[in-house]
């Protein structure tokens, strides 16, 4: 579902990447692809630095699909960015993706908070964020964050993913494998 990025998946992402539902909410803008070969090399070499962990989102036969990143990490939190290609909207891709990532960013790379920044027009993302029961609105606990995402206009609202919200979502609704073993025990 989930591997490290990789130039190799330019090509498919690039072209995905273009389409007019899904570029201008992206965030590391490409105006061509070799311009986008160079941001995912910046990117990958941010990884190695610690400043960014980025993610393509793959389908059931491993192609490309999307990106799914945590930027400006800081005191071991970040801000997600994500997106998929048209052609998988509405498919269930984007709710996998983020419970792949999230899992590997708390258990595995002690990430304790995730925001998100979403635009006010964008209303795909923030009916999707909304969706998830993890997701906490920000916009008042955070003022200071969201005055300083919001300093050049009133353009965003601001969304928070702790840790323990999430974990406390992860136990009380299991996982398959969970619910399998259970069913057999039964």
């Amino acid at each position: 579902m989930l591997k490290k990025r990789d130039l190799q998946d330019c090509q498919t992402l690039y072209h995905l990447m273009t389409h007019p539902d899904v570029f201008p909410f992206v965030r590391q803008k490409a105006s061509s692809y070799e311009e986008y070969l160079f941001i995912t090399k910046q990117t990958m070499e941010a990884e190695e630095r610690g400043e960014i962990i980025s993610r393509t989102i793959l389908d059931e036969w491993g192609t490309p699909i999307g990106t799914i990143s945590l930027f400006d990490i800081e005191d071991n939190a970040g801000f997600l960015g994500t997106w998929l290609g048209k052609p998988y909207h509405g498919k269930g891709y984007n709710k996998m993706a983020k419970d792949a990532f999230f899992d590997e960013l708390f258990y595995e790379l002690g990430i304790e908070t995730i925001f998100m920044r979403i635009r006010k027009n964008n209303i795909r993302s923030q009916k999707a964020a909304e969706k998830l029961p993890y997701v906490i609105s920000a916009n008042e606990t955070r003022k200071s964050l969201y005055e300083q995402l919001n300093a050049a206009g009133n353009n965003y609202n601001l969304f928070e993913i702790p840790k323990d919200q999430y974990t406390l979502h992860v136990m009380r609704s299991g996982t398959p494998d969970q619910e399998s073993s259970q069913l057999l025990e039964a």
